[in-house]
């Protein structure tokens, strides 16, 4: 813990940042250090999986309560997990006191002595099963996928059972003994101070059963790291920065503990054309003078293909169309966001002889201010002239 960087220093955001600053923040380093973005590049992988990781602590509520007063130690028995595939359980705030106490993170400690915890732990069942950890996955997609929402096939490495040993650890299935360190009991009792404090079996986890003959496949750990595939539905309209939940696709439990979950982190690529404004989209497009000038019509991109929009004559650069309904699907609701075209006046750059020489001719026809915009310029900006 003493290597890890303060998280609102990894987001760059003050202690006091809301959740929007937060968030804001994330999506920016989040993009900057993707994986896809850096390929073999160790350095930005790590950034990305801690860049995750703080969003994750300070992005929840109570976590973030939890870091704040307590700091990096708040999640000391595993941090939350960051970048593709990457493991991290999520752990309960006040596994900070069980740190003190000696007690673990592992359920039985003195929490549990004077609260009526059974020696159970949060995680932790009878028999010293145990919930196995949550994954964070990182998922780049393009903004015409977030529109219209898409069906992707994700590939990651996880902890499964083991097949051998159909997950006991065992290579007979059965080869168990009683525990030594507790008698079978799957407790124990420390002296501290004037307390005694009893917590989890260090040997057995709380089992009370050590493997006497473990799976030369798995080390008589019950599970093995396994690539796995699955397809995830991404939502039309799914915001950057979003996070999906496909549960049970997390590592499996130990000695019969349920699975964790897969949290996918979607992260949106920047498009060539549009920019994105919650379920609105921003576009600029260049109009030709004479068409400013004169007025008439110019074809616009749209997400589903194309569009007219009629400019009247006299149309400024910065003069914004808008377009109901040509934005983001709402996930909240059946209608879309709007598309804002805004003008950019395209004035050319090379001009031939004849060219030129007309253009003179009709600047000497207009005369000097020949424009509402230089008129309201030129009378507010007297008396700096004269």
């Amino acid at each position: 813990m003493a290597n890890k960087r303060d998280y609102y220093e990894v987001l760059g955001v003050a202690k006091g940042a809301s959740q929007d600053e937060i968030k804001k923040a994330y999506r920016k380093l989040a993009v900057q250090f993707h994986p896809d973005k850096n390929p073999g590049d160790h350095t930005a992988e790590e950034k990305f999986k801690e860049v995750g990781e703080a969003y994750d602590v300070l992005s929840d509520e109570q976590k973030r309560a939890a870091y704040d007063r307590y700091g990096h130690a708040a999640f000391a028995g595993g941090s939350p997990g960051a970048g593709g595939g990457f493991r991290g359980g999520f752990h309960d705030p006040m596994d900070i006191f069980r740190e003190v106490f000696g007690g673990g993170g592992g359920g039985g400690d003195i929490f549990d002595m004077f609260f009526g915890g059974g020696g159970g732990g949060r995680r932790r069942g009878a028999g010293g099963a145990q919930r196995g950890s949550d994954l964070r996955y990182g998922l780049e997609i393009s903004l015409e996928e977030a529109a219209k929402g898409v069906e992707k096939e994700l590939e990651f490495e996880r902890l499964i059972s083991c097949k051998t040993c159909s997950g006991s650890g065992s290579k007979s299935g059965s080869g168990t003994k009683q525990c030594r360190t507790c008698g079978g009991v799957g407790q124990v009792i420390r002296s501290g101070g004037i307390f005694q404090i009893q917590q989890t079996c260090p040997e057995c986890q709380g089992s009370g059963q050590t493997i006497s003959d473990p799976c030369r496949d798995c080390g008589g750990v019950g599970r093995a790291k396994d690539k796995t595939r699955i397809r995830l539905k991404i939502p039309a309209g799914i915001e950057d920065g979003s996070r999906l939940r496909s549960s049970g696709n997390g590592d499996a439990g130990t000695k019969g503990g349920p699975s964790g979950d897969l949290y996918v982190v979607i992260s949106i690529k920047a498009h060539d054309l549009f920019e994105r404004d919650g379920f609105d989209l921003h576009c600029e497009v260049p109009v030709g003078y004479p068409t400013a000038a004169l007025g008439g019509e110019v074809t616009v991109p749209t997400l589903d293909g194309k569009a007219t929009v009629k400019v009247p004559a006299g149309t400024q650069t910065g003069a914004t169309f808008r377009l109901r309904g040509q934005g983001m699907k709402r996930l909240d609701a059946d209608r879309r966001g709007d598309l804002y075209v805004h003008v950019q006046v395209a004035v050319p750059t090379k001009l031939n002889a004849e060219q030129r020489e007309k253009l003179q001719e009709f600047a000497k026809a207009l005369g000097e201010h020949h424009s509402p915009m230089q008129e309201s310029f030129f009378e507010r900006a007297k008396k700096f002239f004269f």
